[in-house]
């Protein structure tokens, strides 16, 4: 082999590992799951931040789940079983945290290993969101304290005499305030991740995956 034709061919090996290199997940958005967890506040998330990350345009972000107990099998209130990737008893540094809810929240909400989870990564990640009453989660860390927040439909009040530092909206379907996101929960987890996920791309790209599970069409029978 001539030495041109060589360093030909290793300068183009070498752009192709860089490549390859910097399309690798950089980036992780943990959905956290617990005994009980109400599916849809955790599969919603899942769906279109998985479908995003397989773009080329979203691939530095990896989603994984951690379970907030030291078993990796969880299974939900209506009976779907997941395996978590990780659990908080791990190092883990987070750019997203996301938190479910379930019926019966007091044993999470006072469950001090969970709660110095939540605070630690709020510290560093550059996102942090909550689907129904996980915002009772954030508030307990101290990560609603200021900001305007939501919880279910119904709870609002219950989530503002707890915390009286939290600026409880109303009759809104996802609140956004400086890197918090809060939701009602259920089938608004839909609209919550779509929000965050136009957050850390764009507008533009949030449709894009909105378009490719055909959350369009559901939006379009349901106006908000």
């Amino acid at each position: 082999m001539k030495p041109i034709t060589f360093f030909i061919r290793y300068a183009l090996l070498i752009t192709l590992l860089s490549t390859h290199t910097a399309q690798a997940a950089t980036e992780k958005i943990g959905v956290l799951v617990f005994p009980g967890f109400l599916t849809s506040d955790v599969t919603a998330p899942l769906e279109v931040f998985g479908a995003a990350s397989r773009k080329a345009w979203f691939s530095s972000y990896e989603v994984i789940l951690v379970s907030a107990t030291r078993e990796h099998k969880i299974t939900s209130e209506e009976g779907l079983q997941v395996v978590a990737n990780n659990t908080i008893y791990d190092d883990l540094q987070l750019d997203v945290l996301i938190l479910p809810s379930a019926y019966e929240m007091d044993d999470y909400i006072s469950n001090t290993e969970l709660i110095r989870f939540i605070t630690t990564q709020g510290r560093t990640a550059s996102w942090m969101a909550s689907n129904c009453s996980g915002a009772f989660l954030l508030a307990e860390a101290g990560l609603l304290d200021g900001k305007k927040a939501t919880t279910w439909a119904g709870g609002e009040k219950s989530l503002a005499r707890a915390y009286p530092k939290v600026d409880v909206q109303y009759d809104q379907n996802i609140v956004v305030d400086n890197r918090v996101i809060t939701s009602n929960g259920g089938p608004v987890s839909y609209q919550s991740a779509f929000a965050l996920l136009a957050k850390l791309s764009s507008e533009t790209f949030a449709e894009e995956i909105s378009q490719a599970i055909q959350f369009d069409r559901l939006a379009r029978a349901f106006p908000r």
